[in-house]
């Protein structure tokens, strides 16, 4: 059994990783810790730290969240590029580059993409773009990890979960289960490969 750090366990995408973490000690976090272990907002690099200092030693961390914003590129404001910029791609890294001091040996990271990189839809220019940095930072950074860490990043198209939220920007999509999505967190955690994107789509 695995420490593992869950981090927006309430959230859809959290609820599908959680399908694929029953044989291990879960922790959760969120950014509200409504409902969770403890409350983390992974754009603030004190935020994660005090975070991994109050759970100590630790076998993985799993990532799903990283808020995007919506609009037309020519619409886009520096503000939005910003917040997306710093949830979705900077936060992601800081986990990892944060929680490399405090992560046993041998453990691993899962971060969350997204399919709107592979699949542009209208609106999401941001969302693509920073799925796509993390996919790519997810591929280098992992021949430069100490101690035998491992990284991945789940690529996901959107949930059956979710479908009502999402399904009228995302035509001709196939949503695909929790369960399916949580099987890719299940191969990143308990599995050998690293540097890879786990791409779940229908």
């Amino acid at each position: 059994m695995k420490t593992v750090i869950l981090i927006g366990a309430q959230g859809k995408m959290g609820q599908a990783a959680m399908t694929g973490l029953g044989k291990h000690k879960v922790i959760t976090a969120s950014r509200s810790g409504a409902g969770c272990d403890y409350q983390v907002d992974i754009t603030s690099k004190q935020s994660i730290e005090a975070l991994f200092q109050k759970v100590g030693k630790f076998d993985a961390v799993v990532n799903t969240v990283g808020f995007c914003e919506y609009a037309n590129f020519a619409e886009m404001t520096d503000e939005q590029w910003h917040t997306t910029i710093q949830s979705k791609m900077v936060g992601q890294i800081n986990l990892v580059n944060v929680g490399l001091n405090y992560i046993n040996h041998g453990g691993s990271f899962t971060l969350i993409s997204g399919i709107l990189n592979i699949k542009p839809i209208p609106m999401a220019i941001a969302d693509a773009t920073t799925s796509g940095a993390i996919d790519t930072f997810v591929q280098c950074v992992a021949h430069e990890l100490p101690n035998d860490i491992r990284i991945n990043v789940v690529n996901p198209t959107v949930l059956e979960e979710a479908w009502d939220v999402y399904g009228e920007m995302m035509p001709g999509f196939q949503p695909v289960p929790s369960t399916l999505v949580g099987k890719a967190f299940e191969r990143s955690v308990d599995g050998f490969i690293t540097g890879q994107v786990l791409y779940v789509d229908a």
